[in-house]
């Protein structure tokens, strides 16, 4: 072997070798923004000391006792500690016009932050689909919203495709509300989903997917709304 094939390897090693990286790449990015799914480690939620933040703040306790009943397939929500409001997060409705949590109060809230670039996102769509037809009243709602940049095609035909049919269409194309939780320690990567009480205090929250159409997490539903 010539000391030039010692020092450049062959160029089938070199591209397999970058196709190696590139996938390891973006193996590393979800996991390094999710930890492992829905084993993600907790974080430490920035609050702040607004009136509602200290309002919300006094739930604890019910937090915690909510996220006890997060068991089975939906056995990685964490409770907030402590919660915080979430009443300014922002985005727009289905009827594209700007809205916040607050506009849902009253409300029970399982918040969903979605990309069709996200992978677990195919699985996971489809189920909080069925969630939201099964339990899904004047008193909650799945709340999924849409982070992709760019018009509404790709994120319409996403729904489409994989049958979404009982969902509303929220979206924010700005990325806005997902830096906005990444700053409070909520958001790691996608899909991120919170539980938000009808006052806009969150109550637990999840990093990674889940199966949300079974009956973990229907009770988990009937739990956050008292019954």
């Amino acid at each position: 072997m010539t000391d030039r094939n010692r020092l450049f390897p062959a160029p089938r090693l070199i591209l397999a070798a970058l196709v190696a990286g590139v996938l390891a790449g973006a193996v590393a990015v979800y996991v390094r923004e999710s930890g492992s799914g829905n084993n993600a480690p907790a974080q430490q939620a920035a609050v702040g000391d607004s009136k509602d933040d200290v309002a919300c703040a006094a739930k604890s306790e019910r937090a915690k006792k909510v996220a006890a009943s997060a068991t089975g397939q939906v056995a990685a929500l964490l409770p907030a500690d402590p919660p915080q409001s979430l009443r300014h997060l922002a985005f727009n409705g289905p009827d594209g016009k700007p809205m916040t949590i607050a506009d849902h109060a009253g409300k029970t809230v399982l918040l969903n932050l979605w990309a069709t670039w996200c992978a677990p996102c195919r699985a996971e769509m489809p189920a909080l689909d069925a969630l939201q037809k099964e339990k899904g009243s004047n008193a909650f709602e799945v709340v999924a919203v849409n982070v992709d940049a760019g018009d509404d095609v790709k994120p319409k035909k996403f729904l489409k495709d994989t049958g979404v049919q009982s969902l509303g269409y929220y979206r924010d194309s700005t990325m806005a509300l997902f830096n906005d939780l990444k700053t409070r320690g909520l958001a790691l990567g996608l899909p991120v989903t919170m539980l938000v009480d009808g006052e806009g205090c969150l109550i637990a929250h999840m990093n990674g997917p889940a199966e949300w159409s079974g009956p973990d997490a229907q009770r988990l539903v009937e739990a956050a709304l008292g019954s």
